[in-house]
């Protein structure tokens, strides 16, 4: 009889050890998976993660992906650095660093005036995690720069320096992107390694999301030959409606291994953390909104042995 039946705990656990599916833990109330996600431990990377994140669609959860997922990982114990590449400094606001016109930022570090080590702030939530911060002022990189030989890779020589000079390493380093595929966009591609694609769950996102995999793959032949796409992440995602379940499904079908079975759910808690200046793992830690965030971290973590063999693997390749 024993084998036959397990407790809710028993049950919880088995699923969530897999690192395969979180359709079970859904199911499960917030605090127990709270609990279990407390009592495991997140596999650190053998070599430091450089993760862009991006999509050239606005409003699919790009940047509320990027700050959440790397506050779940400094929350679990990685060492992580997020550099905000959009204008507007959604990502620095979320992560509570000041960027106002005029304040040392990373149009300071692109510029070449200041190294990231002078820029950088420590995020008030979490221990680990720090933000090289964005301003407004980055808007007028994309002229300022446009004619220089090296434009593209302004981001990636400042971020080589830092890395080299500094003592500390880091697990993982995010670049949140403008929803655009301008210059500071390609900036982030170079420097990075993989990308995560946030997709929303909506019919239109599948069309965006073949359009930006080919850009992607301009970037790869012509700039960066060993950037990868590691990770798919579905936002947005509501259990109740067929559409939503439909659209993970397909994403599925075309890219099964690179899409996360972790799904993001609406949220309005989601949504109001940043105005708090604050993701919503520090703001609201036991909804619904920051226990998904987080198994999706776990994910990304438990996938990145098969991530960094990827973008070997590439390189061999080139060989």
């Amino acid at each position: 009889m024993s084998d036959e039946f397990e407790s809710a705990d028993d049950v919880i656990k088995r699923i969530f050890a897999d690192g395969t599916s979180s359709v079970g833990l859904q199911m499960a109330s917030s605090s127990e998976r709270t609990r279990v996600l407390d009592e495991t431990v997140f596999p650190q990377p053998s070599r430091t993660r450089f993760i862009a994140v991006a999509n050239q669609k606005g409003g699919v959860g790009k940047t509320t992906s990027t700050v959440n997922i790397a506050a779940a990982l400094a929350k679990a114990g990685s060492r992580v650095l997020v550099i905000d590449m959009d204008p507007q400094g959604n990502a620095s606001t979320a992560l509570g660093v000041p960027h106002g016109s005029g304040q040392p930022s990373v149009y300071d570090v692109i510029e070449g005036r200041k190294g990231i080590a002078e820029i950088k702030l420590p995020c008030p939530d979490f221990e680990t995690l720090e933000v090289v911060p964005s301003s407004i002022d980055l808007s007028g990189a994309e002229l300022e720069l446009a004619d220089l030989p090296n434009r593209n890779y302004l981001l990636r020589s400042a971020l080589h320096a830092f890395l080299t000079e500094t003592d500390l390493h880091y697990d993982y380093v995010f670049f949140d992107c403008a929803p655009s595929l301008g210059l500071l966009v390609l900036n982030a591609l170079c420097a990075a390694r993989e990308v995560l694609i946030p997709i929303q769950a909506e019919y239109y996102a599948l069309e965006g999301l073949g359009q930006l995999i080919h850009t992607i793959g301009l970037a790869q032949s012509t700039l960066n030959r060993h950037l990868v796409i590691s990770t798919i992440l579905v936002t947005m995602y509501d259990r109740r409606t067929l559409l939503s379940k439909e659209v993970y499904d397909e994403v599925h079908e075309h890219y099964p291994s690179i899409v996360l079975e972790t799904t993001i759910p609406r949220s309005v808690r989601i949504s109001e953390a940043p105005s708090f200046g604050q993701t919503v793992i520090a703001y609201d830690p036991h909804g619904a909104g920051a226990v998904a965030y987080r198994e999706a971290a776990l994910e990304i973590a438990q996938h990145s042995e098969q991530a960094l063999q990827l973008i070997d693997d590439t390189r061999k390749n080139e060989g």
